[in-house]
């Protein structure tokens, strides 16, 4: 069987997020981009990806289609055993472009549909191919995002735990704000606090003594910059907080960097990021070997958080980071949003378990 065509599709769903504003630049996000990775075979079988694309879906798909496809036309469909090798030789082939960004958003999708394809042919759900399953649902955390106002921030946390929710992840910059999402969901519910990467060293070790008393799970990325791991190991060391990061760290050998230096207690590879589910899975296997737990950034609704989702069922814990938001349409329908209890079921159907909706495809596709 051999792979006929890469395709680069780009998707555009839009959302509510309330009093939530992130902003990227002078542009507000208003709706979300997707880059859907459709890999096809001479024998009808179709796998599908997901490339990074939040703000720059034209630039990763002109990469699926002139970096990726070239490369993957007319390949051997490989098995599960033969993925890690084709993934590395492709690596190998484009690393004059850089080992992260752009380049390495497009290789995450080749690879996780090249999963979603060895899957099917097994006739298995991912988690079965790849290790023992050990949970049939993964809880959920509603990512909040940027708010400000600390009267706004509770009123969402409360609404998230209305929702089932059972952990709050926040996306702010201020004492305040922490300690507002704590008096509003109590002392039991962990809350988690994603910083984007604003501080130095030294104001973030301020910064975690100032919310100490507020017991955040964990603080993600206080500093500048986020490939500064001696910075991140220092915070670490005399803030008196668990460290989290990695949304924006690639392949194993940069997280093997993060982690040995002691920057974090809690690793995020992310899936559509960091080399796909190939790369992960040596990431998690490393973090077991070092002590270091995985807690997945994974605020997707294309195939990255099917993908998130069935590398978790592998996991005795670990989150899944849901975007805390209304959106008209789903790809999946319905069927990976959280229930009553704040969970997402696995799926169960060979490869990736579902297939995007086309109609949806069609609905936002951007041309």
């Amino acid at each position: 069987m051999k792979i006929t065509d890469v395709r680069a599709h780009h998707i555009r769903i839009p959302y509510d997020a309330g009093v939530a504003s992130f902003r990227q630049g002078a542009s507000a996000i208003s709706a979300l981009d997707m880059v859907l990775v459709e890999v096809t075979t001479d024998a009808g079988l179709t796998g599908w990806g997901d490339a990074f694309a939040y703000v720059c879906p034209r630039t990763t798909a002109s990469a699926i289609d002139e970096m990726i496809a070239p490369q993957a036309r007319g390949l051997e469909v490989p098995d599960a055993k033969g993925i890690p090798a084709v993934m590395e030789q492709i690596q190998r082939n484009l690393h004059l472009f850089g080992r992260y960004g752009i380049t390495m958003f497009a290789i995450s999708g080749l690879d996780i549909a090249l999963w979603d394809l060895a899957g099917k042919i097994a006739g298995v759900p991912l988690h079965r191919l790849i290790g023992r399953t050990r949970r049939a649902s993964i809880p959920a955390y509603a990512s909040l995002l940027r708010i400000g106002a600390p009267e706004h921030i509770a009123a969402e946390c409360r609404k998230a735990l209305a929702l089932g929710y059972g952990a709050i992840k926040l996306h702010e910059t201020t004492a305040a704000a922490v300690f507002a999402a704590r008096e509003a969901i109590g002392p039991d519910i962990p809350l988690m606090v994603d910083m984007n990467c604003p501080l130095t060293a030294e104001q973030a070790i301020a910064f975690a003594a100032e919310c100490r008393a507020a017991r955040p799970m964990f603080l993600e990325e206080p500093v500048w910059p986020p490939e500064d791991f001696a910075g991140l190991a220092e915070v670490r060391r005399k803030g008196g907080l668990d460290i989290a990061a990695g949304e924006n760290a690639c392949t194993v050998y940069q997280f093997g960097q993060m982690m040995r230096a002691g920057a974090v207690s809690h690793a995020q590879p992310s899936v559509i990021k960091v080399g796909g589910v190939t790369e992960f899975a040596k990431i998690a296997a490393l973090a077991d070997e070092l002590g270091v737990e995985i807690v997945p950034h994974s605020p997707y609704f294309g195939p990255g958080l099917l993908a998130t989702l069935h590398l978790l069922a592998l996991r005795d814990d670990g989150f899944v980071e849901v975007f805390h938001l209304e959106r008209p349409a789903c790809l999946w329908n319905g069927r990976v949003d959280a229930d009553a209890r704040g969970h997402i079921s696995v799926p169960q159907g060979p490869g990736l378990g579902y297939e995007p909706d086309p109609e949806v495809m069609e609905r936002y596709r951007v041309s």
